[in-house]
């Protein structure tokens, strides 16, 4: 039998019906997967900000080895050939300088022919007993600042406390004739008497009296405690008569660099100006560098 006559909702549906069912109830489309973020977005700037962080910090760190090492050789050229720091144990230079302060030497003129002049501080290694009774033991420091100080003076970063070399102020060079006394008690070079108002209150010129002619290459040092200084004068009896070889000479003091309390410059005093220069037939010695005031 045909289905005509049959009312709907027998059991047999209509196409139409199916149709208007599926538009009625569509199935459920899948979730769309993600597009990726557009170049140059926020996130993106992010993480090439944190590789460019990334990468600066392992330069850095890849860097540090060979600054420290171009440091550490930049130290050590200072202190062969340029400038030295030294600490001064014992109080034969008071009141010019002081026991603990630090002094700076400069190395390098020599390098260039420049010699040492009278008036000069020195530091110069020690020609054999000398420091008997003027060095100072420094105190014990504490393991791990032992090894920090000893670094640090290997590069010439921090004087050495136990430096064989003793420091002392020029009176005479090769060729002088230096005596003590005239009839003031004062030191005389080539004839030419010193007024020396370094030298440290209280003390005289010298105790002790002398008549030394310098052989030539050698000085004459006396320090300016001059009752405290074991100098030129208490080795009279050896060879070159207490004489000092310019070739011992490590450098010139020019500065006390610590404490800042004793900041000053270590000038010529203007005393040396006036001694002749009996090495040149009397006329007086040239001036190579530097003025200076008559304190040292």
């Amino acid at each position: 039998m045909g289905s005509r006559g049959r009312p709907r909702g027998d059991g047999y549906p209509y196409e139409d019906d199916d149709r208007d069912a599926a538009a009625r109830d569509p199935e459920p489309e899948q979730d769309a997967p993600a597009a990726p973020p557009e170049p140059g977005g926020r996130a993106e700037r992010r993480r090439l900000a944190r590789r460019v962080r990334r990468r600066r910090r392992t330069r850095r760190a890849g860097e540090l080895p060979l600054l420290v090492v171009v440091a550490l050789c930049i130290a050590l050229i200072l202190k062969t050939f340029l400038v030295q720091a030294f600490f001064i144990p014992s109080g034969s230079m008071e009141q010019t300088i002081r026991i603990g302060d630090r002094v700076l030497v400069d190395k390098l003129t020599p390098w260039f022919g420049s010699e040492v002049e009278r008036g000069d501080v020195v530091v110069f290694k020690d020609p054999g007993g000398w420091l008997g009774g003027e060095s100072v033991q420094p105190t014990e420091d504490p393991v791990g600042i032992k090894q920090i100080k000893q670094t640090l003076t290997f590069i010439g970063l921090l004087p050495s406390a136990n430096e064989q070399d003793l420091i002392k102020r020029v009176i005479a060079v090769g060729g002088d004739s230096v005596k003590c006394c005239d009839a003031r008690g004062r030191v005389s070079v080539n004839g030419s008497p010193l007024d020396e108002p370094y030298v440290n209150p209280g003390n005289v010129p010298s105790e002790i009296r002398f008549e030394v002619q310098v052989p030539a290459g050698r000085i004459f040092v006396m320090g300016d405690h001059r009752a405290n200084s074991a100098d030129s004068r208490y080795h009279l009896d050896e060879a070159f008569h207490g004489t000092i070889d310019v070739q011992d000479v490590v450098g010139e003091a020019v500065v006390i660099a610590w404490p800042f309390g004793h900041w000053h410059r270590l000038e010529q005093p203007a005393t040396f100006r006036m001694v002749p220069d009996q090495a040149r037939g009397g006329r007086r010695a040239p001036r190579r560098r530097r003025g200076g005031s008559s304190f040292a």
